[in-house]
Order: structure tokens, then C-alpha cells, then sequence
């Protein structure tokens, strides 16, 4: 790991928690599943690359798919 990576995984993870805790409160699934994808899916990437685009779209989508 270098410190990109764990910086990257440190913002991602914030985000996917308040999204967790959001989605929680409102019993709204979509943003409870794209939190705790965004909270787990940093410790499997290996491409920082990878993480920024997958983090970057996980984080968007609960702005674009409303249930």
C-alpha cells in the first residue's frame, strides 16, 4: 500500500459511511448498499486508478438512482 491508496480508501470510506448512516435513517437502499460497498471495496483494490473510478462512480450513484 502506498499513500495515495490510503487516502483514496480514507475519502471513499468517509463517504460510503455517511451514505450508510443516510440510507439507515431513511430505510432507503440504495444508498445503504452503495455505502457499504464504498466502505469495503477499498481494502480489494490494488490500482489507485481503479479505486478513483470505482469510488467515483459508487459515490455518484445514489445522486442519479432514486428508489
Amino acid at each position: 500500500m502506498d499513500t495515495a491508496s490510503l487516502l483514496w480508501g480514507l475519502l471513499f470510506s468517509s463517504i460510503g459511511f455517511g451514505y450508510f448512516l443516510y440510507g439507515k435513517k431513511q430505510s432507503s437502499a440504495v444508498p445503504l448498499l452503495c455505502g457499504l460497498s464504498l466502505m469495503i471495496f477499498p481494502y480489494f483494490m490494488t490500482s489507485n486508478l481503479l479505486l478513483v473510478v470505482i469510488g467515483s462512480l459508487l459515490s455518484a450513484t445514489p445522486y442519479f438512482i432514486r428508489l
